[in-house]
Order: structure tokens, then sequence, then C-alpha cells
């Protein structure tokens, strides 16, 4: 017995998927593509809500890797192996593409009581960015706000990389990472920062009902204007007299940090 037969992709479709791969684009249409089994999958199925998917495409022959498929009648399209070359961003396309709109968050407002959240200030690794917002849901993270000159994270690597956890957790990009921190401060944040200048976090018992956690630039660290206002340093000790690494990656710091603040 056969399946239920999907309508081919149209050109006019194709042709605004693919612009999906722009960042201008993806802000200009509120959307944005995810790509492979695994991750398209994991995004379907923690869906908040069904509308958020625009479109769902896939090769005849991915048809049957996907399970679920009558929740979204209508958003379900087929394509061939030339359109998938046009629209995939990896190098070993799985045949199965979606389209989501994005979350439209436009200022973080905490609820009362205890809240946790993570700032990336210039976190320019896509892959980077999409881990950390991966393990700040994890870690139960209210949101992950992405300052000047952090990655999209709705670029396809960070897509990618946070495996389908974009809609699990409260995203937004705010212009001043600095005027974003000193606004949670005044809400009763305290501000912390990972900086090889600080403190053992481990050497810390006293901590508020509200943190908020910052990660910064992978090369230089955190900017000054944020060291400045961050209430306290955090350091990850490393083993021995002398490190033998110059660094940590900054996600596996934000994982390790993340672990430590998290109300978990």
């Amino acid at each position: 017995m056969k399946g239920p037969i999907y309508p081919p992709l149209s050109k006019a479709m194709l042709s605004r998927l693919v612009k999906l791969g722009q960042k201008k684009h993806r802000d200009i249409e509120g959307m944005f593509l995810a790509e492979g089994v695994r991750t398209v999958s994991e995004l379907l199925d923690g869906l908040p809500d069904p509308g958020l998917l625009q479109a769902l495409v896939l090769e005849e022959h991915a048809v049957a890797r996907m399970s679920g498929l009558k929740r979204f009648k209508g958003k379900v399209f087929i394509a061939d192996a030339d359109s998938f070359s046009r629209l995939a961003q990896t190098t070993t396309p799985q045949g199965v593409c979606a389209a989501f709109r994005k979350q439209s968050v436009a200022r973080f407002q905490p609820a009362s009581g205890r809240s946790f959240v993570v700032a990336l200030d210039d976190v320019q690794d896509p892959g980077n960015v999409g881990t950390i917002i991966r393990t700040a849901a994890w870690f139960g993270a209210d949101a992950v706000i992405c300052g000047e000159g952090t990655a999209d994270p709705y670029n396809a690597k960070s897509v990618r990389s946070s495996a389908g956890s974009i809609h699990a957790i409260r995203i937004l990009s705010v212009p001043s990472i600095a005027k974003e921190l000193q606004r949670l401060q005044g809400e009763g944040f305290m501000v912390t920062a990972a900086s090889l200048d600080g403190s053992d976090y481990r050497s810390f018992d006293d901590w508020p009902l509200r943190r908020a956690l910052v990660i910064g630039n992978e090369a230089n660290g955190i900017s000054p204007d944020v060291l400045e206002l961050a209430d306290r340093l955090l350091l990850i000790p490393h083993a021995g007299s002398e490190p033998a690494v110059e660094s940590l990656n900054a996600s596996v710091s934000a994982g390790i940090l993340m672990a430590g603040l998290s109300f978990v």
C-alpha cells in the first residue's frame, strides 16, 4: 500500500528557501532553514506550535525516514536532487530540509523569582553558538542573549550544532550586550563573566536567585565594558602548576560554568 503523495516543491518556493542561506533574507522573512534527518526531526518533535513550520522538503527516498508527517498536512513537499543541491548547506545532504519561523522575542522579561540567562559577547563561531544554545536548554536557562558580533543563532551551522533545540529556549539578539546586562542588573541579576583574571567558580556558595553568565569572544575574551560592569569574574582552574593548553573552547567553558551556576 502506497503512502500519501506529496506535491513537488515549486520553483518560486525553492527560490525563496534558497535565499534563507543569507542572514539578510532570514531577517526579512523571519525564517530559517534546518537540514538533516536528526536536526529536522528534533525540531519537529519539540515544536511548540505546528504553525512554526513553513515547509518540509524531502527527496522521495527520505519520506520513509520521517515520522508524524500527518501533523503537517499541506506543508510537505517533494524535491529532486538538483533542487537539494541548491538548498543544502552541507557537503552530503540527506534529502531532508525544513523552513521554520524564527522566534519573535524582542525583549527578555524574566518571570518573578529565580532566573538564569546566558549572554554571548562577540562569540563568532556559529558552532559554538549552537552548542551553547543546546547546553543552555539542557541546564534550564530562560534565555540566550546574543550581543553584537555574535554569530547568527539561525546560521545553518548554528542550527545544526543546536541539534533541534532552537525552539526549546528563548533566543534574542540585542544591539548592546553591556546595556542589556545593565538592564538585567536593575532587575536583580548578578552578572558573572568567564575570565582568566577571575576566581575559581567553585569557591562561591552565595548565589542570588537571578544569575547571568557571560561568555566572550573565542580569541579575545569578554569586552572591557562588559568586564567592568560584571559583579563576578569566574575562572575555570586548570590541572597542575601550568596549563597544558592556552585556553578552553568557548562552548566547553560555557558548559562547565552553566553546570555550576544553573539551578540543576
